[in-house]
């Protein structure tokens, strides 16, 4: 069914906008009068088609005009809160299109609705777009289906994307202020390198006397930076390249992956984020009806880290066996050791979804107590790194001044 993109008068003069499917323009056109407006504007518009799982140019502007994860969770109460009203699930995305903002999203459902009516489940549905809905959101979709419990499943999905995007969020927050740091110090040291330090020189250059060593130091700083400067540039853009290009490949996504983890203090951080993702993601899996091993199987996909990819991959192998979950992860000594207790407890226990509910609440405070430190310990190293690089320009500025004047007296 064509999707078209409106701009109309309605009862009292007002421009309103929106988008709305039909059969044609003309049907089209008698909806949008028949709710009591007056149409200005009415256009065809292409319709997110279902992804072939390729890259082009075409999937690089769906990327620019991507869907974000807090749109699909505000989209995802909505509709639970509609089926929980008693609408049937036509009628209750038919009524959400109105609702939505986001023009990719109205898209987008537009083309569930239609694959429904034309016979396939939500969750086939669904699967069409995994770019937008991962495959932990279709196989929960389908475990609800299945059971008819879909606006519970639809509930928890909101909450648990709800929850990683607030997670994240604290810690995008927690980074700004060192970075903020980080910038102005190159900023400040840039400055004085291209526009400060050349006066300097100029000023001592009739002087027949040696300059102290920080001077020649910072003198031979900006002649290096003022002649190679794009040296600088380029070499920054091939870093970055090529760290992106490496991580491209599953062998340099894997080796890079790997230096993270091993990083003093940043691949602990990676380590319970992962953990956090597994434990989480498990549970919602596993308390919608997913069995075990479909369940590890998605969330080997979104643990964010190749070794605990497989480290995962690998458990699930030995699960297939018939061995319990914590001991297979145990085997491969990468998971916190809490963590496995914890798993072992709830297996023995009966209570596995609970427990790792649990795992997954104790390992977001454990993210966010070391995103805290970690902001703690790189805040004041940023300012003693500025204010060494400050103190060091002036004393190379200040030293030959200071010469000057007892050569004076």
């Amino acid at each position: 069914m064509p999707v078209y993109d409106f701009t109309a008068l309605d009862a009292k003069g007002k421009t309103i906008s929106g988008i709305i499917d039909a059969d044609g323009s003309a049907a089209a056109r008698q909806k949008i009068r028949n709710a009591g407006n007056f149409i200005i504007n009415l256009q065809e518009v292409a319709r997110i088609a279902p992804e072939q799982g390729r890259h082009s140019v075409l999937s690089t502007f769906q990327w620019l005009s991507r869907i974000s994860p807090a749109e699909i969770a505000i989209m995802t109460r909505q509709l639970a809160t509609l089926i929980g009203a008693g609408f049937p699930l036509v009628s209750a995305l038919d009524a959400l299109i109105n609702q939505l903002k986001s023009k990719a999203l109205k898209k987008t459902i537009a083309g569930i609705k239609d694959a429904i009516v034309e016979g396939s489940s939500f969750a086939d549905a669904l699967g069409k777009y995994p770019r937008i809905f991962p495959p932990i959101y279709t196989n929960m979709v389908a475990a609800g289906e299945s059971s008819g419990t879909l606006e519970i499943v639809l509930e928890r999905l909101a909450d648990v994307t709800e929850k990683q995007e607030a997670l994240k969020s604290r810690m995008i927050t927690a980074m700004i202020y060192p970075l903020m740091l980080l910038l102005i110090s190159m900023l400040i040291a840039t400055f004085m390198l291209i526009y400060v330090t050349p006066k300097i020189e100029s000023m001592f250059a009739d002087l027949n006397q040696a300059l102290p060593i920080p001077t020649q130091i910072l003198i031979a700083t900006s002649n290096l930076f003022q002649t190679y400067w794009w040296v600088l540039i380029i070499g920054i853009v091939v870093v970055v390249v090529g760290i992106g290009q490496m991580r491209k490949t599953p062998k340099g996504r894997r080796r890079w992956d790997r230096f993270v983890l091993q990083l003093p203090l940043f691949g602990h951080l990676v380590r319970k984020l992962a953990v956090n993702r597994f434990a989480q993601t498990l549970s919602s899996l596993l308390e919608n009806g997913v069995s075990m091993l479909p369940a590890l199987g998605i969330v080997e996909n979104i643990v964010g880290n190749v070794p605990i990819a497989d480290a995962v991959a690998d458990a699930t192998v030995e699960v297939g066996k018939g061995q319990g979950l914590g001991k297979s992860l145990e085997a491969k000594d990468i998971f916190p050791q809490m963590a496995i207790q914890m798993i072992q407890v709830g297996e023995q226990s009966g209570n596995l979804e609970e427990m790792l509910s649990k795992v997954g609440d104790v390992f977001e405070k454990e993210v966010e107590t070391t995103t805290m430190r970690l902001t703690a310990m790189i805040e004041p190293v940023m300012v003693l790194i500025m204010a060494g690089v400050v103190l060091f320009i002036v004393l190379a500025i200040s030293l030959p001044i200071f010469e000057m004047n007892q050569f004076i007296r």
